[in-house]
């Protein structure tokens, strides 16, 4: 497996959007937002993605490790990390996951929230995700969406989402991602393909993946022939020209006029 990567920060902010890869795995996290609330935990996002993302790789040094198991231990080693933080508080930085790893011929893939694993299929094109978080709150949703970027409006909006957001994370009436409780792995959405049937993958965080799912600026046909020609970097400024066009959230409402983005390209 030949694994290109590229992340870019979608702003001043420092990046907290994580990719690895290597022979045999491909690991994408998108850090969620903490629109400035508390989280209890004196490290911040950027801190827990790279903290997690070394740890996932270290997990899976046995390629005999499911893929669960793996993103389980790597939580539990994290929190370890940081036991003098409180865990417990429901904005604890966290994650999307999606993971995929060739073995003994064969593709394994996780995906924990938003952050998509697309397969170049040679039949089709494959989209594995989990969308849970688009089912909850959607009147704070929508009056994020009523304001401009940048604005006050906007940003009290987004800061109450997140805050209602909390409440519903890793619960079973909510949705899942990456955070203190190892539980999490278990509900993350898992599979096996065979390698044979896959010309390629894109892992991708959500700042990378609208460009099809939220701008419907192009299509993953379209998004697999950026990555060949142009590679990771090369789609990354696609979005950003795309977003450069509609930088107060007008056309595109969204929760910032640029994100970061992540992206892990697959090849066999």
């Amino acid at each position: 497996m030949r694994v290109a990567i590229d992340t870019q920060p979608g702003g001043v902010a420092p990046n907290e959007d994580w990719v690895a890869g290597t022979p045999a795995l491909a690991v994408v996290l998108d850090g969620l937002s903490t629109a400035g609330l508390d989280t209890g935990c004196e490290h911040g996002v950027p801190w827990y993605v790279a903290h997690l993302g070394s740890q996932i790789v270290s997990a899976f040094a046995d390629p005999n490790t499911s893929l669960t198991v793996g993103l389980a231990r790597a939580l539990e080693r994290v929190a370890a990390l940081h036991p003098q933080c409180d865990l417990s508080n429901p904005g604890t930085p966290s994650a999307t996951v999606a993971i995929l790893r060739e073995r003994h011929g064969f593709l394994d893939h996780l995906v924990l929230a938003d952050s998509p694993i697309i397969f170049d299929g040679h039949q089709d094109i494959s989209v594995i995700t989990d969308l849970r978080v688009d089912q909850v709150l959607p009147e704070l949703k929508a009056e994020v969406a009523r304001h401009e970027t940048h604005t006050a409006g906007h940003k009290q909006a987004l800061r109450n989402l997140v805050a209602a957001q909390r409440e519903t994370r890793n619960t079973a009436t909510g949705y899942w991602v990456a955070a203190a409780n190892p539980e999490a792995a278990n509900q993350a959405l898992t599979g096996t393909v065979p390698a044979g049937d896959v010309r390629a993958a894109a892992l991708l965080s959500d700042g990378a993946a609208c460009l099809v799912t939220d701008y419907a600026m192009s299509t993953w046909p379209e998004v697999f022939t950026t990555l060949r020609v142009a590679g990771p970097r090369g789609l990354i400024d696609t979005v950003r020209k795309v977003e450069a066009t509609d930088p107060s959230g007008q056309r595109w409402p969204r929760y910032k006029s640029g994100d970061d983005a992540a992206v892990a390209f697959c090849q066999w």
